[in-house]
Order: structure tokens, then sequence, then C-alpha cells
């Protein structure tokens, strides 16, 4: 097992002036001194218009507004491997609206992310509530640095409880300096300090102290407000010094030049710590509660300092039950009175400050780097791969049962007198959302293939079920067939959707030309003409690509069917007119937009191209699907199905979640037809990467598949949807007796043969795929993942293989 080797940060660094690279930078630098032996690295925002010396530690950097220095950005962390991603967000650091440049680097990743939320906003704009959406899907883990935080992301934004870390914002681990050394270093032997530091804005409520400090001077003479840091980058280029100037004009104006001072400066750790020392009592007055983490507020109190505060979230968990004082936003009144009472109470004060100090050892940088340790330590062991179980498929019993079995129990369980019920909560069928045509499409067409492979059937009367399904969805007035059915037999539409019709008709052509009850053959044959008219006005590329590998059955068949060989063109040739319309020098697809069952597309023009000996339909076939396993194949070399996150933007390479069982079985049937087109061994290691999918080989090393032949609902960012619905289990069935096909037909067109062979090293890296006559296929099964059968419980003379084998 490979241990945790390269980690990198993606935030702002110093010397860029701001809290978030000043976090980024010591959040690096802790981990770095923790684990020396650990590769680490910046990627730095650079703000527009700016250049900055990053130190040696920034290898990478991204002009914040170029969005495709984003993309590359990604692109050159998976070429180099690392094995975790840790994300700094702040809304305003990242380019795009509310940021959302940062998504196009995360989607792309190859690696799990961790992302410390350094605001979780509780009122966020819908922009800004997409945006959140889509890093808490993506990210293996979410840090917040207080119970707040993990509230809001529950309750808010739906995040589950498993996926957040709460790590409090790390303090400089340096012993404390004695407070009148401190005081004498800045010429303030005889005062009575009161500090605030961070970076200036209006925000910060300094105004609040400075009008308070006349009260506070009437008891306190020798007292004097240190106000710490340099103006906000960003007001500066908007505004100038004009915010700091008002202030000063408030000191002015209240007669109080000998008891506010300030320091326009952004100071470093060593000196910070210094004023820390040398402060009475630190305040943050800000205006609003909507502060979900201070790192002042956290530096001040861990290094023992005693605090007064407005009640914002961070500072509400940090210094109840007396770690601190609260006073309401914006009350100087208040404010006098409290800072007052603790410049004037040396015994309170000084336990405050006492009990800070010894709290806060539990918040020094080291501490928060070993928690962020165990959060990557944690992920990368779940994405480590296990050792590689080679199953031979030169075995001399029948050399396709070396492949998992064909088990229906769980298939059986969503089925009753009407049909296949849709979903499934875990096991359990969910009534709750009736049926649909498609699921029973789907169910009726494996069935067809269970019946001619000779394979484990499906008990007649269920496939006359699956048939009563669709004859009663049949819309004879309409011309359609309807799609969604409620659990008590009401249909809820007079048509369903053209891809559903499409897919309806592909599986009653299959059931014409191979089921073995001759007269369901009849009937299906029957229905499938009396449902093709319609076809040719639909607009659906996904509809069309169904009905073309239904005609490709049908004409099979019946191959003197005028009407649907004519057919038969036209909707080829509206494929292809898409598909040269559409495509790009680096976008070779139909359409502008990446869907579901993509791979069907391209299987439906290869289909076509070999029935019609047309080239040229073959060749576009063959041409889109090496573009989509191309795209579907990690930098690791496992498949990663387009991501339901990618639907329906332009021009995207797909996202990497949520993955679903549909897309894998759509790449195997494709390409099994690749492969019979051009006979090259890469179709048949790209079926056997889309098959490993639903045994572990994916992004989470986790089988999808049960001992019943179940198939969980796919992939989310952080673990499997453990529901196994209908599609999911049709999917992973249809996909395991293509692949089982294909064995077959590799192996019988000749023992020498290339044959798929995906081999995963110690290390976890796939190396080149190999050609070997040994027809050996290698399956990396997580220890996570449960029971995957070569041959099913009890068998004799057969392998199994349990996971930790």
């Amino acid at each position: 097992m490979s241990a945790l080797r390269r980690v990198v940060f993606i935030g702002n660094h110093l010397p860029r002036r701001c809290g978030i690279a000043t976090f980024t930078h010591d959040l690096h630098q802790s981990v770095s001194a923790v684990r020396p032996q650990l590769d680490s690295c910046v990627v730095a925002i650079t703000d527009p218009g700016q250049t900055y010396a990053y130190p040696p530690a920034v290898r990478f950097h991204i002009h914040e507004r170029a969005i495709g220095e984003y993309i590359q950005t990604a692109n050159s962390l998976n070429k180099s491997r690392f094995d975790i991603v840790c994300l700094q967000h702040e809304f305003g650091i990242f380019g795009g609206e509310a940021g959302g440049h940062i998504i196009e680097l995360m989607s792309r990743l190859d690696m799990p992310v961790v992302t410390t939320l350094h605001t979780v906003l509780a009122n966020p704009a819908p922009v800004q509530r997409r945006v959140m959406d889509q890093i808490n899907a993506i990210s293996s883990k979410i840090v917040v640095m207080s119970r707040k935080g993990r509230e809001f992301l529950r309750a808010i934004y739906d995040v589950p409880d498993e996926k957040i870390e709460v790590i409090p914002h790390g303090i400089p681990d340096f012993p404390s300096v004695d407070m009148h050394r401190a005081k004498a270093k800045f010429g303030f032997a005889d005062r009575t300090v009161i500090l605030t530091f961070g970076l200036l804005s209006p925000s910060k409520g300094i105004e609040t102290v400075i009008d308070a400090m006349p009260g506070i001077v009437k008891s306190c003479p020798n007292a004097l407000y240190v106000i710490l840091g340099a103006t906000h980058p960003n007001l500066v280029r908007e505004q100038g010094e004009a915010y700091r100037e008002s202030l000063k004009a408030r000191v002015h104006e209240l007669g109080l030049e000998d008891h506010v001072v300030f320091f326009d400066q952004f100071v470093d750790q060593i000196m910070l710590v210094d004023f820390l020392s040398m402060c009475d009592v630190y305040v943050t007055p800000y205006l609003n509660e909507a502060q979900m983490t201070s790192g002042t507020l956290a530096y001040s109190y861990g290094l023992g300092n005693a605090v007064v505060s407005t009640p914002y979230w961070h500072a509400v968990e940090l210094l109840n039950e007396g770690r601190g004082v609260l006073v309401p936003f914006s009350d100087v009144p208040a404010m006098a009175g409290e800072i007052t009472g603790l410049l004037t109470d040396d015994v309170r004060r000084n336990a405050m400050r006492a009990r800070a100090l010894a709290e806060g050892r539990s918040m020094t940088w080291p501490q928060t780097a070993r928690r962020y340790l165990a959060c990557f330590e944690e992920l990368h062991a779940r994405a480590r791969p296990a050792a590689v179980v080679p199953i031979q498929l030169n075995h001399p019993r029948r050399r396709e049962q070396n492949l998992p079995d064909i088990q229906t129990g769980h298939l059986l369980s969503l089925c009753d007198s009407t049909g296949m019920l849709q979903h499934a909560i875990h096991s359990v069928p969910d009534r709750a959302h009736g049926y649909c045509i498609d699921d029973n499409a789907r169910a009726l067409l494996l069935a067809s293939e269970l019946a001619q492979s000779e394979q484990e059937e499906l008990p007649g009367a269920v496939t006359a079920h699956f048939a009563a399904f669709i004859q009663h969805a049949w819309n004879a007035d309409a011309g359609r067939f309807r799609n969604f059915m409620s659990y008590d037999r009401k249909w809820l539409e007079e048509s369903g959707s053209e891809d559903s019709h499409g897919r309806t008709l592909w599986a009653l052509a299959v059931c014409a030309r191979q089921d073995k009850d001759h007269p369901r053959r009849r009937w299906a044959a029957a229905l499938f003409k009396s449902a093709l008219e319609e076809v040719e006005r639909f607009r659906s590329p996904r509809a069309w690509a169904f009905a073309l590998l239904g005609l490709d059955a049908f004409c099979t068949r019946d191959g003197s069917h005028p009407a649907a060989n004519h057919l038969r063109r036209i909707l080829a040739d509206r494929l292809m007119t898409a598909l040269s319309h559409v495509a790009t020098e680096d976008w070779t697809w139909f359409e502008e937009v990446l869907a579901y069952d993509n791979a069907r597309l391209p299987q439906a023009l290869i289909r076509t191209g070999l029935a019609t000996q047309t080239p040229a339909y073959t060749e576009a076939g063959l041409r889109s699907l090496s573009w989509l396993t191309n795209l579907q194949t990690t930098s690791l070399g496992h498949f990663r199905p387009v991501g339901t996150m990618s639907f329906g933007v332009k021009h995207r390479k797909p996202e990497a979640f949520d993955q679903q069982p549909v897309e894998a079985a759509a790449v195997i049937s494709a390409c099994a037809a690749a492969w019979q087109a051009d006979g090259r061994s890469e179709w048949l290691d790209e079926a056997m990467r889309a098959f490993a999918w639903f045994l572990g080989e994916n992004d989470l090393r986790a089988s999808l598949i049960t001992e019943t032949g179940g198939c969980l609902d796919g992939l989310h960012p952080d673990r499997p949807n453990e529901n196994m619905g209908a599609e999911s289990t049709l999917s992973y069935l249809l996909g395991l007796s293509d692949m089982r096909r294909l064995v077959r037909m590799a192996k019988a067109r000749s023992p020498a043969q290339s044959v798929p062979r995906l081999m995963r090293n110690a290390a976890g890296t796939n190396g080149p795929p190999t050609l070997s006559g040994d027809l050996i296929v290698s399956i990396s099964i997580p220890e996570s993942a449960g029971l995957v059968s070569a041959a099913g419980p009890g068998k004799s003379g057969r392998e199994t293989v349990q996971a930790g084998d």
C-alpha cells in the first residue's frame, strides 16, 4: 500500500496581502514541518493587475480571471499525480460569477479534494448557492473552523455530517513574549494597550471603539488604542485611503490623538506576536454576525489575550462561557463599559488571559496540521487501489464464466404483476414512484439477450409482464408510448418522451428477433411496425440512436421491409449531419452538450454502417466513440463516466459526478460494436475498463455490485448511492451480458486475438494495455467492496473472488 506522498494547496499566498494568503502559507508550512518527507506545494491565485515574487513553494499560479489557466492547472496536477488537493475557498478570490471558475479546475481533478470553507453563507444568492453546491459535491471532505459552519452545511446546504470536518483556525506556536518587554519595544511602556489588527475595511467596526475611547480614557487616562493593519487591497484599488483618513479625522474630532495610534503595515508572524503580547485587551468590533471565521480572533485568543468582541458567529462560539466578553453590535456605551471593566479588574482580566492561553495550545499550527494530515490520510487510504486479483479467462471450462455470473435475484425483487418498479430504497422496492416504460423496455431487452445467450434466463411469466406493460403503454390514438405510471396503475401522461419511445422500439425489435416465445416475437414485430412511423418526426438524437439500434435488430430479422430500411438511412444521415455541424477540432460530438447514455449515438452509427455497408457511418461512429472514451478515461487509467453535473453545459468537458451505471453499460455495447467494425484490441480494453467500473475500478474504489446482482445507483463524490433502482441494476446486467458475449467472440476469432487486460502495479498505476493469448483480465477489488463472485456461492469447480483475498 502506497503512503501519502504528494499534496497540493490551492489559495492565495504571501506576499499577496490578505487573510487567505496568510492562512494558505501557514497551513502549507505547518504540514511540511510536521511531515518533512511529504512533497507539498501551492497553487496561488493572483488578483488582476498584480504580480508577486512568490516563494519556491508556489509551483503553479493562476491569474484570477483566466479561465483557461484553471483548466491547464487541473491537467498539470493530474499529470503530476498528486494524492490530495487542499483548496481554500472564499468568495471573491476566484474568477467568474461567484467565483465559478474554480469549478473548472475541481471538476477535472483525478484525486480527492479537501475544501476549507472560510465563509459559509446563511443566505446565499442563487449563483452563490449553485457554486457552493458544486464545490460541496466535488469535495471529498469539507473543512470548517467552527461548529456553526457545520450546522449551516447540514441545515442549509444538505451536506452529510460524515463529510464535514471541524478544524479550528491555526495559531502560531511561539513562546509568549513578556508584556512589559513587548510594550517597551514599541515605546508604550507606561500605557494600557487596547489592540485591533487585520486588514482595514468598513465592516470591521473600528469606529465603535474610537467612539468608545473618550469613556474609556475617563477611567483609564493612560489607555491607548492601537489599530494595526494595512487597508484592504481591494478597498485601496476602489477608494484609495479614504476610509483610513475618515477614521483619522474622527480621532482628531474627538481629540484622541494621544490615545489612538495607527500602524499602517502588513506584519509577519513574529512581529504580530510582539503586538499581541503587548496588549491588555484585544477587540474585534465587527458590525454584523455573518462572520463564520476570524483569523485575527483565533490568533489573539489562542495567544492568551483577554478579548472583547461583538457577537458575530465565530466570536459567540469561541468566547462564550466566560472565555471572553461579548457586547452588542455598534453599542458604543457597552463597548466602553466592558473594555473599562476589564482594564480596571486585573484579577478578572488575568484569569481570562490564563484560560485563553491554556486552551490555545490545542489550536497551534502543528496541531491543526496534524488534523489536516489525518483527513488527507483517510481519503488517500479510501482512494488507494487494492491488490490485483487476476481472473483467468483461458480456464478449461466455459471461458466466459470467469466473468461474474448473471445473478437476477435483486432484479426479480423489483418486479410485480404490473411490470418493473423504477426505484428502490437500498434494496427495498420503492412503490411511491411507480413504473416507467424506460425500465420495462430495458428489462425486455435483457430478457431477450439472456434467452439468446443460453445464460440464466428470466422466468417466462416475468418477461410476459414486461411485454404487457409495453403493450398497455401503447397509445394508438397518439401513435406514441406512454412512459410513467403510478403504483395504482394510472398513467401520468398521454405520451412519453421521444427517447423513451426510441428505447422501447429497440427492445421490441430485439424481442422480435430472438425471444424464445414465438407468439411474443410476432407481437413484438407487429407493435414495432405500428410505433415506427412516428419516429421520423422526432428531434432527439438519442431517440434516433435508440431507433437505429432497433432497426438494426429488426432489419436483421426482416431485411425486406422497405420502410424500415428507408428510415434507417434518414436517421443515420441526421446523426451524420449533427456531427458535421457541431464537431470542432476538440469537440467530436453530435451535440454541443454531453448528456446521458452518450455512447449509444456512436454505437448506432457503427451498427448501421456495418449493416448497410456504409463506411462513412462506421468511421464517424468510431471517431466520435474514440473521442468519448478518451474523455472518460482518467490519467490513472480507470473509467470515469460523464457525470450528471455536466449535463446541459455547452462544450464543457465532463465533470466527475454524479456517475451513473447507464453510461458504463452504453460504453461496453458501443465498444463491442467498434471491435466488430475494425478488430482493434483497444476496443476490448475500453469495454473491460468500463465494466471494471462496476466492480471497483472507479474514483472511489468501491464495488457497486451485490451478491444478488443488484447494482448501486451510482457514485457521489464522497460515497456510492446505496439505493439499487431498476435502471442501475439493468445497466449492470446488460453490460455483463454484453461483456460475456464479447469475450466469447474475441476468443472464437483467434486464440491469439488480443483481449482486454487492465493490470495495475503495486503503486496503483496502470501500465499500457498489453496483449495476451492467456486471456487475463485484472480487476482491482477494494477491501470495502464486499463480495464479488466470479462463480457464485456454493458452485464447485470454479474460483470465487472475495474482498481481501
